[in-house]
């Protein structure tokens, strides 16, 4: 299974010129937490987490991860299905 959600923590924190360590310390969790969704390595994302993302930086969730269907993929919309290419 290829993994489609792309995760933009990195740009938010590129941004705010934010370290790992520092936004792990500020929201209370794991560093390796945070590492793994900057790195694009996350296979299990916490909806706490998410959250506290979200509120951290204000934004919502789709600033905060995106799906990114791959070539063979189809999607799905209301009036059709759509070979993504």
């Amino acid at each position: 299974m290829t993994i489609v959600i792309k995760f933009h923590l990195s740009k938010l924190m590129g941004e705010r010129k934010l370290k790992t360590a520092d936004l792990a310390r500020e929201l209370g969790v794991n560093r390796g937490s945070i590492a793994r969704m900057y790195h694009e390595t996350v296979e299990k994302v916490d909806v706490e987490l998410l959250n506290d993302l979200c509120r951290h930086f204000g934004c919502g969730i789709a600033d905060l991860m995106e799906y990114v269907p791959d070539d063979n993929e189809c999607v799905e919309t209301k009036s059709e299905t759509t070979r993504i290419k």
